[in-house]
């Protein structure tokens, strides 16, 4: 991995993102419909947490308890996403080096490092965008 690449360079460019105050019930149709791992989550412009699948099925840990579609879906519907994301969130600057961020990725065993300049979130960097542009090597 060449040592001077930036984040700025592979992270995914204005990422999808969700309010602290949204419902699991949209977080879940997002992150379904849109194939998406990864949510920063926002409260007044500013990231707060991070919501992942794996937020997700901790929290849909019902299913396991018998809990059948529907009642599911109301229990979705009467949970916010800042009951279950995961914060204090960590991030990472765009100028920052590639191999920096993935080193912090894997010590604090994360797959996703939002990507904040001046407060403002303008990326998200996940660990498949480093294995796609190590891929391209």
């Amino acid at each position: 991995m060449d040592s001077e690449i930036k984040v700025r360079e592979v992270m995914m460019k204005g990422p999808v993102t969700l309010q602290s105050g949204d419902i699991l019930d949209l977080a879940n149709d997002v992150m379904t419909l849109g194939r998406i791992r990864h949510l920063p989550i926002l409260d007044n412009g500013k990231v707060v947490g991070v919501l992942s699948q794996r937020n997700l099925f901790h929290s849909a840990l019902v299913t396991a308890l018998g809990i059948r579609p529907k009642e599911r879906k109301e229990l979705l519907k009467a949970i916010r996403v800042n009951e279950v994301m995961s914060a204090p969130v960590i991030t990472v600057s765009p100028d920052a080096r590639l191999k920096e961020a993935a080193r912090m990725m894997m010590e604090k065993k994360i797959g996703c490092l939002p990507v904040v300049e001046n407060d403002t979130l303008v990326g998200l960097l996940t660990e498949s965008d480093i294995l796609r542009y190590v891929a391209t090597l």
